[in-house]
C-alpha cells in the first residue's frame, strides 16, 4: 500500500502530471517539455530529477541534449493496484444485477 501511495502523492503535484502526460506520446528533450508544461528550466528539471529518482522516467544522453521518458514499471504497478480494486467492485456489482434482477422478476408475478 505505502508503494502505491507514495506513487500517487508523486503523481498529485500538477507539474508532474503534465511532465508525465507530455512524456505519455514518447521521448522528449528538456526544452520541448518547458514549452508543453508552461515553466522554466529549472522547474522542469527539478521535477525531471524528482520523477526520476522516483523511478518514473529515464534519460538517456543524446550529445548534447538529454532525452527523457516513461518507464512502464510503476505504471505496471498502478495497473496492478488498480486491477485489485476492479475484481472487487466487479464482483459487487454483478451480485448487485443479479439481485435487482431477481427483485424485477418477482414484481412481474
Amino acid at each position: 500500500m505505502m508503494m502505491q501511495q507514495n506513487m500517487f502523492e508523486m503523481l498529485a503535484d500538477p507539474t508532474r502530471f503534465r511532465i508525465v502526460e507530455a512524456l505519455a506520446g514518447g521521448e522528449r528533450a528538456v526544452g520541448e517539455l518547458v514549452q508543453a508544461v508552461a515553466i522554466d528550466q529549472s522547474g522542469v528539471s527539478r521535477h525531471l530529477r524528482i520523477l526520476g529518482e522516483a523511478g518514473f522516467v529515464t534519460m538517456r544522453p543524446d550529445g548534447a541534449r538529454r532525452l527523457y521518458s516513461l518507464r512502464p514499471e510503476p505504471f505496471q504497478a498502478i495497473e496492478d493496484w488498480v486491477r485489485s480494486y476492479r475484481k472487487l467492485w466487479e464482483g459487487r456489482l454483478d451480485r448487485f444485477d443479479a439481485a435487482l434482477a431477481r427483485r424485477q422478476s418477482e414484481g412481474k408475478k
